[in-house]
């Protein structure tokens, strides 16, 4: 049984007060605000230039698979703590062990051509990596690479389609806390 049809979501109003939980699938069926998070991993490179760790969704996901997004995206599950779904989520998808900073939040709403739609309450969750070696996971994600952020702007700018409906909102407030 895969991840979606195990998993439940926290159902919540406009002002991210718990209002229940349903199943992942089912929340993105019926287009349901439920929590979510996006974390940013940054460095400096070796010309101390700011770079952003950034994934390529696996293909096979649910709903963007192949689009390049922030660092990790996921869910809360009903009952824990939206950080420490952060950082549990960061280690099953990237192998990145690190305290994660909220740094701020915003919702959206996206509706995908598979009949899902995300209508999110997201967390924007950041942090500085600290030399590692990582290992991703390959089941949820296909590629990854460092970038820097006026590289990176230029690519949300020229081929959005690239990219995950959350990930220009999300950049937009973990790039106040980066700079």
């Amino acid at each position: 049984m895969s991840t979606i049809d195990t998993d439940y979501v926290i159902l919540v109003d406009e002002n991210d007060n718990e209002i229940g939980s349903d199943e992942k699938l089912s929340a993105h069926e019926k287009a349901l605000l439920h929590r979510a998070f996006s974390v940013f991993i940054f460095r400096k490179n070796n010309e101390n230039q700011l770079e952003l760790l950034i994934q390529q969704r696996q293909a096979q996901k649910y709903h963007c698979g192949g689009l390049w997004t922030n660092t990790c995206c996921s869910h809360p599950r009903p009952g824990e703590a939206t950080t420490a779904a952060a950082e549990r989520r960061l280690f099953e998808e990237m192998g990145i062990t690190q305290a994660l900073t909220p740094v701020g939040h915003f919702m959206y709403k996206a509706e995908f051509s598979n009949g899902l739609t995300e209508f999110e309450y997201d967390h924007v969750l950041t942090c500085e990596f600290h030399p590692q070696e990582f290992t991703v996971n390959p089941l949820e994600v296909d590629d990854y690479q460092w970038i820097t952020i006026p590289k990176l702007i230029l690519a949300l700018k020229t081929s959005p389609e690239h990219y995950t409906p959350w990930f220009k909102p999300a950049l937009d407030i973990a790039l106040v806390q980066a700079k």
